[in-house]
C-alpha cells in the first residue's frame, strides 16, 4: 500500500475514535510527508500555515465574534418574546418557537450546536411543563438546530467557500431559500403532530395588534443584521469580510442601546472569540495542506474520472452521493467531512454540470442531517446531555423526522431553484 493510502486509513480511523479533528488530518498530512522523500517537512509547514491566511477566512472570526456579542446584548431574549408572539396560537405552542427562534437566531450566532445548547437550557424545562415528552422536546431542539448552518452567516457555509473556490456572498444568499424551506416543513410537521398528541397553543384568544407589535419591535434591530450583510455585500458597499466587522460593530451598538452590553462582557465576548476561532481555523490549516497533499497525488482528478465514466448522468450521482453523505454523517463530524470530502466531490458536480452554488447547498444540508442521526451524531449528543434524555428514546422520538429530512434532502437536491433562484436573482 502507498503512503497516500496509509494516511487517508490514519485519516478516518481517528476520525472514527473522536480525536480532534485537526490533529487527525494534521496527522495524516505529516505520515504523508516523513514517508515521501519527495517532500520534506518545510513544505508541511508552509502548506498548513498558507492555509489559514487566506483572505476570505477573515470572515470567520469577526461573525464569530459578531454572534457571541449578540448574546451578551439582549438579542436572545427579544427575539424568543417576538417568536412567543407569533406562535402563540399555534398548536404545540413551545414546539414551534424553538424551530421559529433557531431561524432567527442562526442569523445571529452561526452555530448549530451553540444554538441547540442555548434552547436545550431554556425551552426544554419549559415545554415539558407545559406536558411535552422530555423525548419530543429534545428532539425538537436538535431539528431545529439544524436550520443554523443553511442560514447566513453560518460558519460552516465560509468554510465550505473557503475550501471549494465559492462566492462567500453567494452562498449567504443561497442558504436563505432552504434554510426558509427547513423551517417550514418542521413547523407544519409540529403543527399535525401536536394536534395528535394533544399539544395545545400556549394562547387561544385573539392577541391584540398592540400586543403584538410590542413584542416584535424590541427584535426589530437585531433581525436586520442578515438584511445588511447580504444587501450590503451585493450593492458593493463592503466584502463578506468586511461584513463582519460591520456585524461587529452592529452587535456593539446593540449592547449599548439595550443598556446589556458591560466591559467584562465585552472581555469574555473577546475571550470566546478567540477560542473558538482558533479551533476553527487550526480545522481549516490543517485541511489546506491535506487538501495540498490529494491534490499532488491527483485524487481528486482521478476520483472525478472513475465517478464520471462509473455514473452516466448528474441525477444518479446525487442520489448516490446524498446516501454517500448521510452515512458519513452517521460517523465523521460535518465539518470534517466536508473538509475531506468537499475537495473531491466539488470537482465531480463540476463534471456533470451541476451548479457549485446547488451543490454546496446539498452537501451542506446533507451534513445537518448527520448531525442530527445516530450513532455519533453531535446535535443530538448536545441536546440529549443537556436535557438528560436517554439516547434510545431520542432516536425512537426522532424517527418520523428522518422521514422528513429525507423527503426535504430530496426536493432540496431535484428542485435547484430552492438554492438558486434568490443567488439567480439577486447577482
Amino acid at each position: 500500500m502507498n503512503i497516500i493510502g496509509i494516511s487517508c486509513i490514519l485519516l478516518l480511523v481517528m476520525l472514527f475514535l473522536k480525536v480532534p479533528v485537526y490533529i487527525s488530518v494534521l496527522a495524516a498530512s505529516a505520515i504523508y510527508f516523513l514517508g515521501n522523500p519527495a517532500t520534506n517537512a518545510t513544505i508541511f509547514a508552509q502548506q498548513t500555515l498558507a492555509g489559514a491566511q487566506g483572505l476570505s477566512l477573515l470572515a470567520i472570526p469577526f461573525f464569530v465574534m459578531a454572534g457571541v456579542f449578540m448574546n451578551y446584548t439582549g438579542v436572545t431574549r427579544r427575539i424568543m418574546d417576538c417568536c412567543a408572539v407569533l406562535t402563540a396560537r399555534m398548536p404545540g405552542g413551545l414546539a414551534q418557537v424553538n424551530i421559529l427562534l433557531s431561524t432567527l437566531m442562526g442569523g445571529l450566532s452561526g452555530s448549530s450546536l451553540a444554538d441547540a445548547a442555548m434552547e436545550a437550557k431554556m425551552l426544554v424545562p419549559s415545554m415539558e411543563a407545559h406536558g411535552f415528552s422530555k423525548a419530543f422536546s429534545t428532539v425538537i431542539t436538535a431539528a431545529s438546530g439544524m436550520v443554523v448552518p443553511l442560514i447566513p452567516p453560518g460558519t460552516g457555509l465560509i468554510i465550505y467557500a473557503c475550501i471549494n473556490n465559492i462566492s462567500v456572498g453567494q452562498l449567504f444568499v443561497a442558504g436563505i431559500g432552504p434554510g426558509l424551506f427547513l423551517t417550514a416543513t418542521l413547523m407544519i410537521f409540529t403543527h399535525f403532530v401536536s394536534k395528535r398528541r394533544g399539544y395545545k397553543p400556549m394562547q387561544t384568544e385573539k392577541i391584540s395588534a398592540h400586543e403584538k407589535w410590542d413584542a416584535i419591535r424590541p427584535a426589530i434591530l437585531p433581525m436586520l443584521l442578515p438584511i445588511i450583510i447580504i444587501g450590503g455585500v451585493r450593492i458593493g458597499v463592503f466584502t463578506a469580510n468586511e461584513a463582519g466587522t460591520v456585524a461587529i460593530v452592529y452587535a456593539l451598538a446593540l449592547g449599548v442601546l439595550y443598556h446589556e452590553m458591560k466591559l467584562k462582557n465585552f472581555a469574555k465576548g473577546c475571550k470566546e472569540t478567540v477560542t473558538t476561532t482558533s479551533s476553527i481555523m487550526l480545522i481549516v490549516a490543517a485541511a489546506s495542506c491535506f487538501s495540498w497533499v490529494l491534490t499532488r497525488e491527483q485524487i481528486p482528478q482521478t476520483f472525478a474520472n472513475w465517478m464520471t465514466n462509473a455514473i452516466d448522468n448528474k441525477y444518479i450521482f446525487l442520489l448516490v452521493v446524498n446516501i454517500f453523505l448521510i452515512i458519513v454523517g452517521m460517523f465523521v463530524e460535518g465539518n470534517a467531512s466536508m473538509i475531506v470530502l468537499g475537495p473531491l466531490l466539488h470537482p465531480v458536480a463540476l463534471a456533470f454540470g451541476i451548479d457549485p452554488v446547488h451543490f454546496a447547498m446539498v452537501y451542506i444540508f446533507n451534513c445537518t442531517i448527520g448531525a442530527f442521526t445516530p450513532p455519533m451524531g453531535t446535535l443530538m449528543f448536545v441536546t440529549c446531555g443537556i436535557t438528560k434524555c436517554p439516547t434510545k428514546d431520542f432516536i425512537r422520538e426522532a424517527v418520523p423526522f428522518y422521514i422528513l429530512f429525507a423527503a426535504d434532502i430530496l426536493l432540496l437536491t431535484y428542485f435547484p431553484p430552492l438554492s438558486t433562484f434568490l443567488v439567480n436573482l439577486i447577482y
